[in-house]
């Protein structure tokens, strides 16, 4: 089941449904969704010579990106075929009975700019702000302006409560992010061989 307005506001004034900060409970709460705004923090991808990435190599995925601070009032510029990190000014909660998927706002769609490239699930127990994979995959530049409403979370309701949620208790890589976070992707079981290799060979 899909919460309405009116089960978001109820989750919220709870208080096991956590967003903040929301300034406007009018202007962010849709008929079935709730907008987020655009944080002021962004990871530029470097333009690079590099054959590929590993991405069991952590230090290489660092050397790839580079942090840029935006202040609210000022804009971003998100060229034609970039792809940035940015975050969510909002840190959200989100309790073991209820899944969020994170969406673009159909007005920005309208301008080529998308959200995400595939990581729209918030899961069950998840905690921090949530970092936004923005493409612009049209043919002119758009200006981004930190504070903006520039995504929207869907709630669906489980059958029952995540006998496993998200958190440190499954080793659970972004519990409490702040920020945007480069991909942490090295650090998955199926590359442990990979990194104790890389260890006793002293390669980095």
């Amino acid at each position: 089941m899909i919460l309405s307005d009116d089960d978001i506001l109820a989750r919220l004034e709870s208080g096991d449904l956590v967003v903040d900060p929301i300034d406007d409970l009018d202007m962010q709460v849709q008929p079935a969704s709730l907008d987020l705004r655009l944080g002021e923090e962004f990871l530029e991808f470097q333009r690079t010579n590099i054959s590929c990435i590993h991405p069991n190599r952590e230090s290489e995925v660092d050397d790839y990106v580079s942090e840029t601070h935006v202040p609210e009032g000022e804009e971003f510029i998100l060229h034609p075929g970039d792809f940035v990190l940015g975050t969510t000014k909002e840190r959200v909660e989100i309790p073991a009975d209820l899944l969020a998927t994170v969406e673009g706002r159909s007005s920005l769609g309208r301008l080529a700019v998308v959200i995400h490239a595939t990581a729209g699930i918030v899961d069950p127990g998840y905690k921090g702000q949530i970092t936004l994979e923005l493409s612009n995959l049209g043919t002119a530049p758009v200006a981004l302006t930190p504070g903006m409403r520039v995504s929207q979370l869907v709630f669906t309701e489980l059958t029952q409560p995540a006998a496993r949620p998200y958190g440190v208790e499954r080793g659970s890589k972004y519990q409490n992010q702040q920020g945007p976070q480069a991909s942490r992707i090295g650090a998955d079981p199926e590359f442990e061989g990979a990194r104790e290799t890389d260890a006793d060979t002293g390669s980095k």
